[in-house]
């Protein structure tokens, strides 16, 4: 005989926060342009209904491949959106996820039921549909937090890059004009994540000396527990 519930049941949706970067680009959000009511012809978030038997991160990154064509992607679970009244459609509860990604590596493309997708500047969106302005300020608090005592950003970066890059990456994050350079660096290599790989060739001014992120030892660090030192070497004065 099957189970009947007491109280009435909501519906779990996912909606996913994809941020996009590239050397010399500025913070992106991955927004798709909805084709069905509710909210037909709106921008939003990448998302949708959670399958009975979904996992979550599992329905967040099918849902993103579906609408947007983005694939392959490393998702974080951010916060759960729970306001009644938050989706016309009935009592919707929704978990967020997101990402960052290098623009260059993950093409685009609508389908599902998005009529259009575009990446857009953080600091320059369209009005959104449903809570989704709220669920990506969450998001682009949780990254400035983030980066503040985590390295994240080292896959968006050419596999060997300079620290100006790296700077210019955080600076970009962080959404400052400019970081302290020297205070910067003395932080950034404190961590110990980082090794040198050689020096800058064919540039017309003093060849910079080029840096890659060692993930083998930030691992080391993460297991024996050291994320203090981790998070004393990236707390910048800004």
């Amino acid at each position: 005989m099957p189970y009947t519930y007491k109280y009435p049941r909501p519906s779990v949706t996912v909606d996913c926060i994809i941020f996009g970067y590239s050397v010399g680009s500025q913070l992106k959000v991955l927004l798709i342009e909805r084709a069905l009511d509710p909210h037909r012809g709106q921008w939003a978030l990448p998302g949708g209904f959670v399958e009975l038997e979904e996992d979550l991160e599992a329905a967040a990154l099918r849902e993103v491949e579906e609408e947007t064509g983005v694939k392959d992607v490393f998702v974080e679970q951010l916060y759960t959106f729970g306001q009644p009244g938050r989706d016309p459609r009935g009592r919707v509860i929704s978990v967020a996820y997101f990402a960052l990604v290098n623009l260059a590596k993950h093409p685009t493309k609508a389908s599902s039921d998005a009529r259009n997708v575009h990446w857009f500047d953080v600091d320059r969106l369209p009005s959104l549909a449903f809570d989704h302005r709220q669920i990506l300020d969450v998001a682009i608090d949780r990254l400035i937090a983030k980066v503040r005592y985590q390295p994240i950003g080292f896959e968006l970066l050419p596999e060997h890059f300079t620290l100006s890059q790296l700077q210019e990456l955080y600076e970009t994050v962080l959404g400052v004009s400019e970081l302290n350079k020297r205070n910067f660096r003395t932080k950034i290599l404190k961590m110990g994540v980082l090794r040198e790989v050689g020096r800058q060739e064919g540039v017309a001014h003093r060849p910079a000396i080029l840096y890659a992120f060692d993930k083998e030892r930030y691992a080391t660090l993460v297991k024996a527990r050291q994320e203090g030192l981790l998070r004393r070497g990236v707390d910048f004065e800004i």
